[in-house]
């Protein structure tokens, strides 16, 4: 077996989060609507890009978000996505290099260009997302480095992957190369919009080819099609090796085997942004297990990192996380 160079390796959308301020007359005159989040194409992303106000821009996406929550908190992470060999492509290299996450992806010399998020925030603290998929589309199973794959303890994978085709080929390319190597796989559903365009087929992924789930109460009551939380737990039960199941303001619930643990919600001042929250839930759930901690010690750390990164505005952590945890958890 090859030797773990990675304790959590992520693949994803590789998105670049563009975040400046704006008035509303700003959102007026391009024809925003306040507080959405609108996908659209190359042409308005250039336009809209052009007219923003000085910003900052650093990598997103989700599962970027997640391994860098793991860096953040001590642990070895590696990302797979695309980018173009443009001016964001090199930002998000260099940004999510910059925070200790290994990045060997070549970007793309050809096609769309890097994705990007463009967020407008009002003084108001609302945030008005512009989102161009881009080059992360493109992802293919030609992407996924096996050896890359065999030398990390967890692959972690976020649903909106199922979408494009070439992403969904990469995906099970991931899946077959974590299993060939005994190492583990792990899936975040992402969204109740991804769990009712595949639920079938994510049944099957939980079932058969994931060893840890991650979702919040919309996304496994979809996945299952039940209205209680409870019997989405006894639906889940069995199908993973642990479900790791999100219940905002209620905490949590682990479900492992005849295990299950409810664990608390950390306490905080006030929710500012929910952005980042479930990824960043997933760091320290992951990080937990790599550090060999019980599975309620995990939820805990999953449940401080979370609490962290709505506790202000953007997905990424203000404080040092390793830190937190240590005062928190002693």
């Amino acid at each position: 077996m090859a030797e773990i160079s990675y304790d959590v390796l992520g693949i994803g959308n590789a998105i670049v989060d563009v975040l400046a301020p704006a008035e509303d007359a700003f959102l007026e005159a391009h024809g925003m609507a306040k507080g959405a989040m609108t996908l659209i194409d190359a042409e308005r992303a250039e336009e809209l890009y052009a007219a923003m106000g000085s910003g900052t821009e650093a990598s997103g996406g989700s599962a970027a978000n997640t391994v860098a929550g793991v860096a953040a908190l001590g642990g070895r992470a590696c990302f797979i996505g695309k980018v173009r060999d443009d001016e964001l492509g090199s930002i998000f290299a260099h940004d999510i290099r910059a925070i200790g996450v290994d990045f060997h992806s070549a970007p793309a010399t050809s096609g769309a260009p890097t994705a990007r998020c463009l967020i407008s925030v009002t003084p108001d603290a609302k945030r008005t997302m512009h989102t161009f998929l881009g080059a992360c589309v493109d992802l293919g199973p030609e992407d996924v480095d096996e050896d890359l794959i065999a030398a990390s303890a967890i692959t972690y994978l976020e649903g909106y992957l199922w979408d494009p085709p070439g992403a969904k080929e990469a995906f099970i390319k991931a899946m077959g190369a974590a299993r060939a190597a005994g190492r583990k796989v792990a899936l975040s559903l992402s969204d109740g919009f991804c769990v009712d365009r595949h639920r079938d087929e994510f049944q099957d992924l939980v079932e058969h080819h994931v060893n840890l789930l991650f979702a919040n109460e919309q996304e496994i009551t979809s996945l299952y099609e039940v209205d209680d939380f409870n019997a989405a737990i006894k639906a889940v039960r069995g199908k993973c090796d642990i479900a790791a199941l999100t219940r905002s303001e209620k905490g949590a619930v682990i479900v492992a085997g005849d295990e299950v643990h409810v664990v608390s919600a950390e306490p905080i001042d006030a929710v500012v942004d929910t952005t980042g929250a479930g990824d960043l839930y997933a760091s320290g759930f992951l990080t937990g297990l790599s550090e060999g901690r019980s599975l309620p010690e995990c939820g805990r750390m999953a449940g401080i990192g979370a609490a962290e990164i709505i506790s202000h505005m953007g997905a990424r952590p203000e404080v040092d996380l390793k830190a937190l945890m240590k005062e928190k958890l002693g």
